[in-house]
């Protein structure tokens, strides 16, 4: 922490946007989070991370922070200038921000106490940003590098939940060099798989959110198609049979005593879409059930595998879990979303909201627990 007096509000910089393909959904999360933020408690600094990779000042306008006639916002749009750039040094001695354009002497913003990330995907969520914070010692809201790495990569988070005991579905990776040297190969593996487990299958990139580049195949022809999809969005590719059953998820937050897991919420079949893809996420703001319509023994069990996948993982602060209640009563986790959405819409605050835990508590929670938390081994 950086010195306080008694007045001394602690600052909170809020970081968003980035370069993976879910930018635009950072930036909706941090538009709701830039208004709940309690202003009489904690000053911010918004900062923006542009498409190819620039951090930006940016206004602290959460209007242009929303989706507008169909149209996605961007941090580009949101930069206060072209060329200038957010610098944060990486001492842990030093945490004065400094902003700098081309010809112009640098300008001190002031010590940053606390970064808020609301990034999405590769280069923010995947223990990228949590690791250039940890040289800089900053402390920051949510999981650190391994948690963060774990929960961006589906296949390693499946094969830390299968470690530990929690129930998982079946599934196939396709690595980058094995689609590159023998395509057919590639594919005679998932046809195989199809074969063991039956179409449709879920296409979907191995370290991408928010369903993005995921596709359905019903049968081989549309095989092709749907892998190159994926891979537009990660060279590595998952796999996976349909699990038939009920989309269950849960929250877990992080108090002084440790994660507690919130009502789950169930999302309905999207009658509009295959699936509860981007658009039926974000377009069209399809809706989930809150608390979702289970019995107090499903309530209790999917909440306690909730937490368990968030300790499994050395998660801190937020997870939001998501469950495939099978026909046959079973739970099984698909997976965990170390930095969830904050959108209006999005299921992590409402649950928490019906949980007790209204948007603008939730966001102060997260920025004390960060600012109770030490950064480097803990």
């Amino acid at each position: 922490m950086s010195s306080q007096t008694p007045s001394h509000k602690p600052r909170v910089a809020v970081v968003f946007g980035g370069r993976s393909s879910e930018h635009a959904i950072s930036v909706l999360t941090a538009g709701a989070v830039l208004r709940a933020i309690d202003r009489e408690k904690y000053d911010v600094l918004p900062i923006g991370i542009t498409t190819d990779g620039r951090w930006a000042l940016t206004a602290d306008d959460p209007d242009r922070m929303a989706i507008t006639d169909g149209r996605l916002p961007s941090a580009d749009e949101l930069a206060e200038s072209a060329e200038g750039g957010v610098v944060l040094p990486v001492d842990p001695t030093n945490r004065e921000v400094v902003y700098s354009e081309p010809g112009s002497v640098p300008k001190a913003l002031g010590e940053v106490d606390v970064v808020f990330p609301v990034l999405h995907g590769p280069y923010g969520e995947d223990g990228t940003l949590q690791g250039l914070l940890e040289l800089s010692g900053v402390p920051y809201v949510g999981s650190g590098v391994l948690a963060s790495a774990v929960g961006q990569d589906k296949d390693y988070m499946k094969r830390v939940f299968a470690s530990f005991g929690l129930p998982v579905g079946p599934y196939e990776v396709i690595r980058p060099r094995e689609w590159e040297q023998d395509p057919a190969a590639a594919r005679k593996k998932i046809v195989d798989f199809a074969g063991e487990h039956g179409w449709p299958l879920f296409v979907k990139p191995a370290r991408a959110g928010s369903s993005m580049g995921i596709s359905k195949v019903d049968d081989l022809s549309g095989l092709d198609e749907a892998i190159e999809e994926a891979r537009s969005h990660d060279p590595k590719i998952l796999v996976e049979s349909l699990l038939r059953g009920r989309e269950i998820e849960c929250g877990v937050l992080e108090f002084e005593d440790g994660p507690r897991a919130s009502v789950p919420a169930e999302i309905p079949p999207v009658t509009a879409h295959d699936f509860y893809d981007f658009e039926a996420k974000y377009i069209d703001s399809a809706t989930g059930i809150v608390p979702a319509p289970l019995t107090a023994e499903q309530t209790a069990k999917v909440q306690e595998l909730a937490v368990a996948a968030f300790e499994a993982a050395s998660c801190e602060g937020l997870v939001r879990a998501d469950f495939f209640l099978q026909d046959n009563g079973e739970f099984v986790i698909n997976e965990i979303n170390t930095l969830p959405g904050f959108t209006p819409i999005s299921m992590y605050p409402r649950m928490w909201q019906e949980s007790g835990v209204s948007y603008p508590e939730l966001i102060d929670r997260l920025l004390q627990a960060a600012l109770r938390r030490s950064t480097g081994l803990r």
